[in-house]
C-alpha cells in the first residue's frame, strides 16, 4: 500500500525522522487556514498523489505550467497556488496522459537547503537483504543517476538487525562525504529513518531529496513509503491511511473479495490460481502474440462465489475481448473451479470467447461439468493451446 507524502512523514516523524511542519488540505476552504498557521516566510505547495515527477508535471487543460510542486514566497502567493492545484487534473511522467486528480494537498514550511542526498531503504529479494541505497545527486531518479554517474550510488546490504552497524553507518558517511561536524546527526536520522522501516514493515522508504539544512541538520524533505500488504493486518492506523481514489476502482474492488488484481493495458483477461501459473499465462500469451488485459489470481482456496466476482472484476474492463482461465487443480479443486464458470458464465452473459484450460485435481469432472453446460466455453488441452486459441478468438 501506498502512502502519501504528509502520510509519511507523519509515520517517520513517529520514529524521530526530522521533517518540516506542514498541513494536509481536502478541500478549498482549509486553505487560507493551513497556510496562515505555517510560520516561515517561504513556504511550500505540494501535489499529492501516488506519483513521481510531480514538481515537472503539468496540469491538463489549464494553461498553468507551473508544475505540482510550488515555492511560494508569500502566503498570498501560496493561497492563491493552493487554489490552482486543487481538484485539478495534474499529468506526469508516471501518470500517463490521463493525470490523477489532486484531491489533497500538502502546504508545508520551507527550509535553507545546504545539500541535497538520495536515499532510499528496501528489501532486496535477491540477497535476501535490505538494501540501503544513497546517493550524492539529491532530487533526481536514481535510475537517471545509476545510469549517468552511477559512481555517485553507495549501496549497502544489512541483515535486517535492530540497529544499523557502525561499520554501516560509516561506509554512508564516507561514500557521501559527509563532514565530520555532520556525521552524528546524519547517524541519527538514518537510523531513525531505518526503524521507521522495520516498524511499519515498509517494503520500500524513499527519501528524494534527504538534505542537509544550513543549520547543519538533516531533514526528510520529501518521503515515499509503501506498506508490505500482508503486514497491515499489524498496523490498523496505517491500513486506516488507505487512499482508495488513488487506486484502480476494480483492484480496490478485489482486493476485498481476496483476490489478487492489476489491471494491464492489454485485451485478453486472464483467471488464474497461483501467482507463478499467472505469471506463466501472461507470458504465453505474449508469446504468442496476444496481450493480457489483467493479472488475476484467485488464490489456492476460492469459492464458486470468488469466482464468480473475479468474472465480473475483469468484465468491468472495456478493453476486455477474451477470458483465459487458467486453473492447476489442488486445493481448490477443478470440478469447484468449472461450477463457478458455469455459474458467472449464465449470470453475467458473459459475451467475449471464453478459453478454459483445466487440470489436476477432479479434473475430468470439471470438464464434465463444461461439457455438460451448453454453454459457448473453448476447451484447451494445455496452456500453450489455450493461449493459441485465445489469441486467435479475437484476430
Amino acid at each position: 500500500m501506498n502512502l502519501h507524502e504528509y502520510q509519511a512523514k507523519q509515520l517517520l516523524k513517529n520514529f524521530g525522522v526530522r521533517v518540516l511542519g506542514g498541513n494536509p488540505v481536502y478541500q478549498n476552504s482549509e486553505i487560507n487556514k493551513a497556510v496562515d498557521s505555517i510560520s516561515t516566510p517561504v513556504m511550500v505547495v505540494k501535489s499529492q498523489i501516488h506519483a513521481g515527477g510531480r514538481g515537472a508535471g503539468k496540469f491538463k487543460n489549464s494553461g498553468d505550467d507551473k508544475g505540482g510542486v510550488r515555492v511560494s514566497m508569500t502566503k498570498d502567493e501560496a493561497k492563491l497556488n493552493a487554489e490552482k492545484m486543487l481538484g485539478k487534473i495534474l499529468v506526469t511522467k508516471q501518470t500517463g496522459s490521463e493525470g490523477k486528480i489532486v484531491n489533497r494537498l500538502y502546504i508545508e514550511e520551507g527550509c535553507d537547503i545546504k545539500k541535497e542526498f538520495y536515499l532510499s531503504i528496501l528489501v532486496d529479494r535477491s540477497s535476501s537483504s535490505i538494501s540501503i541505497i544513497t546517493s550524492t545527486e539529491g532530487g533526481m531518479e536514481i535510475e537517471e543517476v545509476a545510469e549517468k554517474e552511477p559512481e555517485n550510488i553507495v549501496t549497502v546490504n544489512v541483515a535486517g538487525e535492530e540497529n544499523l552497524s557502525s561499520n554501516t553507518l560509516e561506509t554512508l558517511i564516507k561514500g557521501l562525504g559527509i563532514k565530520e561536524d555532520q556525521s552524528d546527526d546524519f547517524s541519527i536520522q538514518i537510523q531513525s529513518i531505518y526503524s521507521a522501516f522495520l516498524g511499519t514493515d515498509a517494503s520500500l522508504v524513499e527519501i528524494n531529496p534527504f538534505v542537509l539544512t544550513g543549520e547543519n541538520n538533516f531533514i526528510a524533505l520529501d518521503a515515499k513509503i509503501s506498506i508490505d500488504d500482508n503486514a497491515l493486518y499489524k498496523h490498523k492506523n496505517i491500513a486506516d491511511m488507505r487512499d482508495e481514489t488513488e487506486e484502480e476502482a476494480a483492484e480496490v474492488e478485489a482486493s476485498k473479495h481476496e483476490l489478487n488484481y492489476i489491471k494491464l493495458d492489454g485485451n485478453i483477461g486472464c483467471m488464474v490460481n497461483g501467482a507463478g501459473l499467472a505469471m506463466g499465462t501472461m507470458d504465453i500469451i505474449k508469446l504468442n502474440g496476444g496481450s493480457p488485459a489483467n493479472f488475476l489470481d484467485v488464490g489456492g482456496g476460492a469459492t464458486k462465489e470468488r469466482v464468480a466476482k473475479a468474472f465480473s472484476i475483469i468484465l468491468q474492463d472495456e478493453n476486455v475481448k477474451a477470458i483465459l482461465v487458467n486453473i492447476f487443480g489442488g486445493i481448490m479443486k477443478c470440478d469447484i473451479i468449472a461450477e463457478g464458470i458455469v455459474s458467472a458464465a449464465k449470470e453475467l452473459s458473459i459475451k467475449v470467447p471464453l478459453i478454459v484450460r483445466l487440470e489436476g485435481t477432479n479434473v475430468d469432472l470439471g470438464k464434465n461439468i463444461l461439457s455438460k453446460s451448453n454453454l459457448d466455453i473453448i476447451s484447451a488441452d494445455n496452456l500453450d493451446d489455450a493461449a493459441q486459441k485465445a489469441v486467435s478468438s479475437i484476430n
